[in-house]
């Protein structure tokens, strides 16, 4: 028995490229109708980006899929003092006092707080850093396994709900198997009554009956519903069995199911009688287990 993954499931490591840059790596999955990746990394990360993507493309089929790159600049970095910038600024400041006789001299902590004179010493440029695309990949198999472990056993509960959803369906189809002689024999007396009442008491030939009967009995008789009902209920539970990627096979399933039971309503809503109306009644059932069971394949892989 393979395993049923759920879309729902989430991961996370921490690592470092080196001495000074430490990063964790987040992966996030919901629903989705296919696979939707969305990458937060820095912005010299393009490089890492395309090979993140190319990568979870073939090991993720389905799913809503969000990755969050986050860098931790260890203790050991520099503090770089851009003395070219600093000094342009100094320079102009003098020109400045000595154009206007001013005697008045710079302010070191205003001239620090400018833009671009002092920072961090990152070694980041658009090309990124090479340690760190190759640190992050190296982890990415283990975190997509980490992943699917959780999707896999949120993708347990899922499966043992759906079992017994197609369980009780089962246990629906077979009790209306049941009730489907009592229908067609009520039907057949009413039959009996309703063309007396138009013969106006003029005798009705037992083939004439038996003809009109089969007429009835036709439109009416649920058995090849039944019958599909239950092999489609078997193909379920099969598919279950198999794993694997099964959320949009069994919504096309689930689909041919409730195509059966409104074709069972249809049928039988003319009927009267107690095992008429217990069949509608039933058939009702199948239709609401039915939806229960296409929200939990929403949200199957």
């Amino acid at each position: 028995m393979s395993r049923v993954y759920s879309m729902t499931g989430f991961a996370s490591t921490r690592s470092a490229a080196d001495e000074t840059i430490g990063f964790t790596i987040a992966i996030k999955s919901v629903n989705h109708r296919f696979l939707d990746l969305h990458l937060r990394l820095p912005s010299y990360c393009d490089a890492l980006e395309i090979q993140l993507r190319r990568f979870l493309k073939e090991v993720l089929k389905r799913g809503h899929i969000e990755v969050t790159l986050q860098m931790d600049r260890k203790s050991g970095t520099q503090i770089e003092l851009n003395t070219e910038l600093l000094g342009n600024y100094v320079s102009a400041f003098a020109r400045a006092a000595e154009l206007y006789d001013l005697p008045i001299q710079p302010d070191l902590n205003a001239l620090l707080r400018i833009p671009g004179v002092m920072s961090a010493d990152t070694s980041i440029g658009v090309e990124g850093i090479p340690e760190l695309d190759r640190a992050v990949m190296a982890l990415m198999p283990a975190l997509v396994e980490k992943l699917n472990e959780a999707r896999a056993q949120e993708g347990a509960i899922l499966a043992s709900e759906l079992r017994a959803s197609m369980r009780r369906l089962k246990k629906f189809a077979d009790e209306m198997a049941g009730l489907r002689n009592g229908v067609r024999d009520a039907q057949f007396d009413r039959l009996r009554t309703r063309l007396a009442e138009l013969t106006s008491g003029v005798p009705v030939t037992e083939e004439r009956l038996l003809s009109e009967a089969a007429v009835l009995a036709e439109k009416s008789d649920i058995e090849e519903e039944i019958v599909r009902l239950r092999t489609h209920i078997d193909r379920f539970v099969a598919m279950l069995d198999e794993g694997g990627e099964l959320g949009k096979r069994m919504d096309f399933l689930l689909q041919e199911l409730n195509r059966e039971a409104n074709t069972m309503l249809s049928k039988t809503s003319a009927a009267s009688g107690e095992n008429s109306l217990r069949i509608t009644e039933l058939g009702l059932e199948i239709k609401a287990e039915i939806e229960k069971a296409r929200e939990q394949v929403q949200n199957l892989e």
